[in-house]
């Protein structure tokens, strides 16, 4: 009889996600499609625990075990090797009960024989979260059982409210929390996944299991486009009712639920309600006089603002936290009353910290009068955070704030288009109200998520100086469209028929 296959952690925590996706994992792992945002949070990891070895590698102490060179076999014969120094142990690698896991940390604990441990599991979020917990038991479970004579377990996490003193140092980046008594309480529930997932694994063919909202909790999962393709098509997919996912728990059988006609009216709110009937009978919802109404104060000249940033979890600039929002770009239209108008703007691709100088310009860029237009609450929080650290240009950040009036929650409130498929962003918007302004007609840089990559690239110093002026053109493009799409939306809005089609010749 065929012994079962060793079941790594990562392949247990997919089955708890969904029994489907361990079966797909073990058996067809190349139909998995990770997006570019799982991409870039697996490199977010790497990074995490690049730092954290340098963190918690004392004195220059402990051993590294590259899987990835040197193999699953004799990670496995090192790691019982080394469990018998006081040495720390970087990715030692165990196996028992039809389980295989791979510890970020493991630590040495006073100087008994056996040697005592505490293993630590690194995570790039900023707090623990309920899947951490799982990830814990099963690392526990499989060492111990294993025959490591293991006495903690801690999760570290980011501690988002600790500031990057620059230098390379990063002592205090990551937060402990121990898990020690919870992990080690689960015996018998991991026991069971093991055995639950075992099953699954030895399945002739898949588990016919719908898609639903946990193809997205706690991960997004590369196998989705695979399965969803298997199912009917919806005609109107439930997932453009905003905010659906907790309105769908109440329902009997959600898994099944992938049509608007599915979802009772009784549950919807009145902005739910409106987006699935606006969907159902393909009419446009637009209270011109009630939009019109909430911008009938803000006369013109107006500035239209919009930010591009980026976020590192692990900071490279001294004086930021991770996590934070660092503005990098600035795109400002000014419409005058006669219809005339200008534009200016803000680009650092230098790699060095563009905060203070971004915050000078803006404060210069914004000294006309006039209301200044943005779309969401994003550049408020920013101006705030920039006022936070430069005392020197607080008054005038926060003078801006005052000023600041949101486009967003006046469409939200006054329009609806069936083609934004329940979504009210500015990329959705425009091509309701203005369709021949188009953000994928852009060349390289056609959202924020392709800005920040742009922005990474640019300043990277293995990017010749060709491609840096290439980059630099893509990005004041897409984010001169932001704000000149923010003059579009305006007028649609606030019922200015004489700057609907307003030309962008500033």
């Amino acid at each position: 009889m065929a012994h079962p296959r060793n079941l790594s952690k990562s392949k247990l925590l997919a089955f708890r996600q969904c029994p489907r996706r361990l079966w797909l994992e073990v058996h067809c792992k190349d139909l998995r499609q990770d997006s570019a945002g799982a991409q870039a949070s697996f490199a977010v990891g790497h990074t995490v625990g690049d730092i954290a070895r340098r963190i918690y590698a004392t004195d220059g102490q402990g051993t590294f075990l590259d899987v990835s060179e040197i193999g699953f076999d004799e990670a496995l014969r090192a790691t019982d090797r080394l469990v018998r120094s006081d040495q720390p142990i970087f990715e030692a690698g165990f196996q028992a009960d039809g389980a295989l896991a791979f510890a970020d940390i493991l630590l040495p604990v006073g100087e008994s024989e056996p040697q005592q441990w505490r293993m630590v599991e690194v995570k790039s979020s900023s707090k623990v979260k309920d899947y951490h917990r799982d990830d814990a038991a099963i690392q526990s479970f499989v060492a111990r059982q294993s025959g490591v004579s293991l006495v903690g377990i801690a999760l570290a996490h980011i501690d988002s409210k600790w500031v990057y003193p620059g230098n390379e140092d990063y002592q205090g980046l990551l937060k402990e929390e121990d898990l020690t008594k919870e992990a080690f309480g689960r015996t018998e529930e991991v026991e069971g996944w093991i055995a639950a997932a075992q099953t699954v694994a030895k399945l002739e063919s898949e588990p016919k299991i719908l898609t639903g909202q946990h193809c997205r909790d706690p991960f997004e999962c590369g196998f989705f486009t695979h399965c969803r393709a298997e199912e009917p098509v919806a005609e109107h997919p439930v997932e453009w009712i905003p905010r659906v996912a907790n309105t769908l728990k109440t329902l009997p059988a959600p898994e099944g639920v992938i049509d608007m006609t599915q979802v009772p009216d009784d549950l919807l709110n009145e902005k739910q309600l409106r987006v699935k009937q606006c969907t159902l009978e393909n009419r446009i919802h637009f209270d011109r006089v009630g939009a019109a109404a909430a911008l009938s104060k803000h006369s013109l000249p107006g500035l239209f603002l919009d930010f591009e940033t980026i976020r590192f979890v692990v900071p490279i600039w001294a004086g930021t936290r991770p996590y934070r929002q660092i503005p990098f770009q600035f795109s400002l239209h000014v419409l005058g009353a006669d219809g005339v108008l200008s534009h200016s703007f803000f680009l650092d691709l230098s790699g060095e910290d563009p905060s203070q100088k971004f915050s000078r310009a803006l404060i210069t860029a914004c000294a006309l009068p006039g209301p200044i237009f943005v779309y969401s609450g994003f550049e408020s929080s920013r101006i705030k955070e920039l006022a936070e650290r430069y005392p020197q240009h607080r008054e005038g950040l926060l003078a801006l704030l005052p000023r600041l009036v949101d486009l967003l929650p006046v469409a939200r409130d006054h329009y609806y288009n069936p083609s934004q498929e329940g979504s009210w962003s500015i990329k959705k918007v425009l091509p309701a109200m203005a369709p021949e302004l188009r953000y994928d007609a852009l060349e390289g840089v056609q959202d924020g998520t392709a800005a920040m990559s742009a922005y990474l690239e640019a300043i990277s110093s293995h990017t010749s100086a060709e491609r840096k002026t290439e980059i630099e053109s893509q990005l004041l493009t897409y984010c001169r469209l932001d704000t000149f799409a923010m003059i579009r939306v305006w007028a649609v809005l606030a019922g200015r028929d004489d700057m609907r089609h307003l030309p962008d010749n500033a």
